[in-house]
């Protein structure tokens, strides 16, 4: 069950529902009508680009390139946007959200493998690797990156969410311009749709904290028991430490874009929703470790008490 569940369904009468698997989640695209097959091709070809372009779990991807040697490469189209987008979170959380936490993440048993073997039980897990500082081994001139020293990138605090824009573009290149794309727990609603979907609870996946209400835009999260394996061991990853967070559990952002609202949402797991919506326009909800949230007062949703 995503972190961000949906509770309205699109009416069963001539409705389409494409399900399928893309970057290690499952995804459901909702329309009013069944896609037809040459944009469910479009759909695969684009996500087969992203994975090959951006992920860490295979030896044939740019990611693996760049974590092999240094130098220059010109990135995919959407490569410039999806960085400099990092780079605002970079700069928002003191480098606390960084794109180079790939090597912690696979010091800490989260490698190239999905499932890989977790630490025994009751053991913290091996320290966090030193996430090296932006401007040390990186820099950007358009859409060209320059390593310094090989390093191990990782997209996951902003790039599902750039898929599902980048979906929703394929979808409307088609004619499809009403539809939901929800990418487990990162979904953005297009045209006239209209989406009611309950906060997951991180503690109590059959409870929620709450709802909102989602039209013409996206709504994001990110929890802690979400890509966990093992104790105290999950994929949000303090870029100043090495080590997963601990004092925020579970985040929400709504935003006009997927992109913008996946990585609020993980920004939210180190400065208060206030901050996040100076620099990205997002509206977010955060709860803690002991049970408070803390929302953004223009945020759209109902928090239950």
């Amino acid at each position: 069950m995503p972190r961000a569940e949906l509770l309205s369904e699109v009416p069963t009468a001539a409705a389409g529902v494409h399900e399928f698997e893309a970057i290690g989640v499952p995804w459901r695209i909702d329309t009013q009508h069944p896609l037809a097959d040459v944009a469910r091709e479009a759909v695969v070809a684009c996500t087969d680009a992203f994975d090959r372009a951006w992920s860490r779990f295979r030896t044939d991807s740019l990611v693996a390139e760049i974590a092999r040697t240094s130098g220059e490469r010109t990135l995919p189209p959407e490569g410039a946007g999806l960085l400099a987008l990092y780079r605002t979170l970079y700069d928002l959380t003191a480098g606390r959200v960084s794109p180079f936490v790939g090597a912690a993440l696979e010091d800490l048993g989260y490698g190239r493998r999905l499932g890989v073997a977790s630490p025994a039980s009751g053991s913290p897990g091996p320290p966090g690797s030193v996430v090296p500082a932006w401007d040390d081994v990186a820099s950007l001139d358009g859409d060209v990156l320059s390593t310094a020293a090989p390093v191990v990138l990782d997209v996951g605090a902003a790039g599902k969410g750039l898929l599902v824009d980048l979906v929703l573009e394929v979808l409307a290149d088609h004619g499809v311009h009403d539809a939901t794309v929800d990418a487990s727990g990162d979904l953005r609603v297009s045209g006239r749709r209209r989406e009611r979907v309950a906060l997951e609870h991180p503690f109590d996946p059959t409870r929620a904290i709450g709802v909102v209400d989602v039209a013409d835009g996206a709504l994001c999260a990110s929890a802690t028991n979400r890509r966990s394996w093992g104790d105290g061991l999950h994929h949000v990853i303090d870029g100043l430490t090495g080590r997963p967070v601990d004092s925020i559990v579970a985040t929400w952002a709504l935003a006009p874009t997927a992109a913008v609202a996946d990585a609020a949402a993980t920004a939210l797991f180190f400065v208060s929703p206030a901050e996040v919506h100076e620099a990205t326009g997002a509206l977010g909800v955060r709860m803690f470790s002991t049970g408070r949230s803390e929302r953004h007062r223009d945020f759209t949703g109902e928090l239950f008490s």
